[in-house]
């Protein structure tokens, strides 16, 4: 795997399909849909665009149960039959626009058209998991293009002379305002499954907004931007009420009174707080400003879009089936927790002898990713058993793999464990060091600064020796310890050892 190919997205842990379909069918807009695709028959009338007529919608409110003195029972009655059939639970024939008219033969129903259920009304209760969320996901479809559209009022506002929308009043553009919400949709997520985030903590809104609105170079955000990020924050607002019934997310709204009692420029300084940096103060409830995460289903639905516009982000487990060297080629570019999970899902299907010898196998190579493969089949190793010493002690002799073999064996207390040669000693040391800067992407981090000091104060005359070692990364590793030794006589020394060692491959 090149450095260009591997995932740009950290791994999800996702719930298994059958319990993502349960979530979905309880979705409270995807019920709603499926009530009414049983209840939709021969009497069943729809007008052109296949929408229920007015004199249907309070019969499809009392189906659903809600309250017929709620104006806002209609909308969501409306909504459900929409989701329905948009996702084929409902079958409608529209009416014909040239057809007969109203008191001619075969014209008593002109107007309207008929619906009846739809073969994949079946699926809901008789298909597979994967079918139910193939309808949740058509579901998905129809609610995010719902909530980009402006709300009634603005489209209300819009209306000319002529009853027709003024799009350049309205300042609205579709593909724009589809663009902003899969935008955040995307930070959601990613804040969601990065390392440190979790599914289960909720983002604040303001630093979803201020994600999409403050420049990542800016410093103090203007007041123009604070303005914008007050903006975005009121427009998430209206569009994750909407996606909450269909499960999506978890979502606290932002407080009525704080909207009552604050004016635009306190809203716009209070919704901005941390610019989303995450600097929230602490006499500050950022949660009257809207919390929102996404659910083990929404995480499904968002990775599941992702992939389809062609974004690549990988979910744990997918691996299960693959060899330990596409494994460990791309574990090695995951966190340490995630790196983790996927090596336990691979390892829980494979008898263990086997399986270390196919580890092992697939951490050797004197490329650039090999000391990583080697850091991360140490840990997949560390999982492993006693079953797994034939494996282990069958490589003791090789250059790559004995130091690491040694390590696995004298952490379990192995008898008749060779001790390593010097020139075995140096190339781990220069290995491990390189598959740390590695997995710390280079990051000065004082943990790889303490790990450098360990290792080579055991060896007296350590650079002296070091810049010999026959590894590709000899070069590299030198120059990184005398930028992070923490005594300045060692770095020196580093640095001299790094350039005999460039000056020798030279």
């Amino acid at each position: 795997m090149s450095a260009d190919s591997h995932p740009t997205l950290p791994p999800v842990r996702l719930l298994p399909d059958a319990e993502l379909a349960r979530d979905a069918l309880g979705a409270p807009l995807f019920a709603r849909a499926v009530r009414l695709a049983r209840w939709a028959g021969p009497d069943t009338r729809v007008d052109i665009g296949g929408e229920l007529v007015a004199a249907q919608l309070p019969e499809a409110v009392d189906v659903l149960g809600l309250d017929t003195a709620d104006e806002d029972s209609t909308a969501y009655a409306s909504q459900a039959w929409r989701v329905a059939v948009d996702t084929g639970l409902v079958d409608v024939t529209e009416p014909e626009e040239d057809g007969p008219a109203a008191g001619e033969p075969g014209g008593e129903h002109a107007e309207f058209g008929t619906a009846v259920p739809g073969e994949d009304l079946a699926l809901v209760t008789g298909g597979a998991p994967g079918d139910v969320l193939d309808l949740w996901l058509a579901a998905l479809d129809t609610v995010l293009a719902d909530a980009a559209v402006p709300a009634l009022d603005d489209l209300v506002d819009a209306l000319d002379a002529g009853g027709e929308i003024d799009f350049d009043q309205l300042d609205w553009n579709p593909r724009r305002e589809a663009d902003f919400l899969d935008g955040v949709l995307a930070n959601l997520y990613l804040l969601s499954v990065a390392e440190g985030g979790a599914a289960d903590a909720p983002v604040p809104l303001p630093v979803l907004a201020a994600s999409m609105v403050v420049p990542h170079d800016m410093g103090d955000p203007t007041d123009a931007v604070l303005e914008q990020v007050s903006d975005a924050m009121m427009r998430l607002d209206d569009q994750f009420r909407q996606l909450e019934p269909i499960g999506l997310v978890e979502f606290r709204p932002v407080d009525e009174d704080l909207m009552a009692e604050a004016d635009d420029e306190e809203l716009a300084a209070g919704a901005a707080t941390g610019t989303g940096r995450g600097q929230v103060t602490e006499d500050e409830d950022v949660s009257r400003y809207g919390m929102v995460r996404l659910t083990p289903l929404g995480l499904y639905g968002i990775r599941a879009r992702m992939l389809e516009a062609g974004v690549e982000a990988p979910a744990v487990g997918e691996l299960s089936d693959k060899g330990a060297d596409v494994l460990l080629d791309t574990v090695s570019h995951y966190s340490e927790g995630a790196a983790q999970a996927e090596i336990d899902e691979w390892l829980a299907g494979r008898p263990v002898l086997p399986a270390a010898e196919e580890l092992l196998a697939g951490a050797r190579g004197a490329d650039e990713g090999g000391p990583l493969r080697r850091l991360r089949c140490q840990q997949a190793l560390a999982r492993t058993g006693a079953e797994a010493e034939p494996a282990v002690r069958a490589v003791l002799d090789d250059p790559e793999l004995g130091g690491l073999a040694r390590v696995w064996l004298a952490e379990r207390g192995a008898v008749g464990v060779p001790a390593p040669g010097e020139a075995m000693v140096f190339w781990l040391t220069i290995d491990t060091i390189a598959a740390q800067l590695a997995a710390d992407g280079g990051d000065q981090t004082s943990e790889l600064s303490l790990l450098i000091e360990s290792l080579t104060a055991h060896h007296t005359g350590f650079f002296d020796q070091a810049w010999r070692v026959e590894h590709p990364a000899t070069a590299p590793v030198l120059e990184a310890m005398g930028r992070l030794h923490p005594d300045k006589k060692a770095a020196k020394e580093a640095r001299k050892a790094a350039f005999k060692a460039r000056s020798r491959n030279a």
